[in-house]
């Protein structure tokens, strides 16, 4: 349930004329893309795609918009994810009462590569169905870091369409930790201080700290970039989250004012025009 204090932006939540009437203010469109993936003992188990939509929808309340249900399904199942490809994911399989070879790609009813082209296209056609919805900027959000390639690589195709050169939707793909570097050198981790901080503000009631070993001791599918998760805090998360949203809300404007200049060739994923 929302507070007083915030506005519903999500867009399966509104009547039509709602929709209209913030997409007449401002045509942008967030799509959160995640996955179900295992981050630590402590977080949900949709950890990526709750991120992303938490800042798609702080993004929307900033600058305006409107976000669309996220999207925790359709990813690669044999490469990049924690459950198949972690040094300990043995380990991963075991506490959650799974044998490892479930995750084997021989289980898989499609190649890797085969899994990555369906994804793209999945991508594809969410983006060509906020277009038909009147939307003049989509934004795909990836919540799980390894999607940013497989975003970024939908939008180039989207954007290099003969209808979207000339009068179509203008897409563009981000990652919260990529639009923070200069701030936070050490931004981005897997189930550490950054992402457990993330749900600790955005759904402290999914996230149990005790659930992890003492300090010192072994992590499991846990990747450490500066911050343990132990030293995990709601504030950091919100700090961390609310620029990463400015970052994004800024690029965005620059693509509503400057549509031109991302449609030249090679032109539509460039970040850091809108500073």
């Amino acid at each position: 349930m929302l507070n007083a204090m915030e506005t519903e932006v999500r867009y399966h939540m509104l009547r039509p004329a709602q929709v209209r009437a913030r997409r007449e203010q401002c045509p942008v469109v967030y799509i959160p893309i995640g996955t179900i993936e295992w981050h630590g003992p402590q977080n949900p188990l949709g950890a990526d795609s709750l991120q992303a939509e938490g800042l798609a929808l702080l993004a929307a309340r900033m600058g305006g918009g409107l976000v669309f249900p996220p999207l925790y399904y359709g990813e690669s199942r044999s490469e990049s994810l924690m459950e198949a490809n972690a040094e300990d994911r043995e380990k991963i399989a075991e506490a959650m009462g799974l044998s490892p070879d479930n995750f084997l790609p021989e289980r898989q009813p499609f190649s890797p590569t085969e899994q990555v082209l369906n994804y793209q296209r999945l991508l594809l056609h969410i983006l060509a169905e906020a277009e038909t919805l009147g939307f003049t900027v989509g934004v795909l959000v990836a919540g799980h870091y390894p999607l940013i390639d497989h975003a970024r690589a939908a939008a180039h195709l989207f954007n290099q369409r003969r209808h979207s050169k000339r009068h179509g939707m203008l897409a563009w793909a981000c990652v919260d930790y990529l639009l923070v570097r200069e701030s936070y050198p050490d931004s981005g981790d897997h189930a550490a201080g950054w992402e457990t901080s993330h749900l600790l503000h955005l759904h402290p009631d999914t996230v149990d700290l005790s659930a992890l070993p003492p300090r010192g001791k072994p992590l499991v599918g846990i990747m450490v970039s500066r911050m343990l998760p132990q030293d995990s805090t709601a504030e950091f998360g919100k700090q961390t989250l609310e620029e990463s949203a400015r970052a994004v809300v800024r690029e965005v404007r620059h693509r509503l004012d400057h549509r031109d200049l991302y449609r030249q060739h090679g032109s539509s994923m460039q970040e850091g025009l809108g500073k």
